[in-house]
């Protein structure tokens, strides 16, 4: 159980037109959204720095990051909903996804991939990447992708504080993250 209760359906219409936005049809609004859609100010600071767009970045490339650092996180509420959601879309293996919530090491990986997930563990670790990394992403990525990279990582470890510290349920269909156990919602 949420240590703060999401809200309930009937949604007013702004919220309702919100959740639809970034909902897909037929889905139901995360239990993350509806909670912090309970406080007008959060949610709304929240969706404007969500990084829920597109961006630079390919899906696969961007789920990556995102995973990864929903892993290192040990969050498990986001990581089941982007495994489950973005994975297949994202065209990762299972052994990618096993990876990307232990040691990162596949040898599937490409060099500009290898690259993301080092800047994730060096910007989990000490909220810096290391000039070997630095030099892998340059080689790799312009600028606009390297911030929307190191964007993706902090805004996405705010969402594992969000998730974790209010002790979010799994949603029905989110992923199992290895080795986190975590309640799941009654389907």
């Amino acid at each position: 159980m949420s240590r703060i209760a999401p809200l309930d359906p009937p949604y007013d219409d702004e919220l309702k037109q919100a959740f639809d936005a970034i909902m897909p049809p037929g889905v139901a609004p995360l239990v993350l959204f509806r909670t912090l859609a309970r406080f007008p100010r959060i949610y709304k600071k929240f969706r404007t720095g969500s990084l829920l767009d597109r961006g630079p970045l390919s899906l696969r490339l961007r789920e990556i990051a995102i995973d990864r650092t929903c892993a290192l996180n040990r969050c498990a509420y986001e990581w089941g909903v982007h495994v489950a959601f973005f994975a297949p879309r994202a065209q990762l293996t299972e052994a990618e996804i096993a990876a990307l919530a232990s040691d990162g090491a596949c040898d599937s990986w490409s060099a500009a991939e290898r690259a993301v997930i080092a800047a994730c563990d060096e910007l989990h670790i000490g909220s810096n990447i290391s000039a070997p990394t630095w030099d892998s992403l340059r080689a790799a990525f312009d600028e606009a992708q390297i911030l929307e990279i190191i964007a993706l990582t902090g805004f996405y470890r705010t969402v594992a504080y969000f998730c974790n510290g209010l002790s979010l349920p799994l949603e029905p269909y989110g992923a199992a993250l290895p080795g986190v156990a975590s309640l799941r919602t009654s389907a």
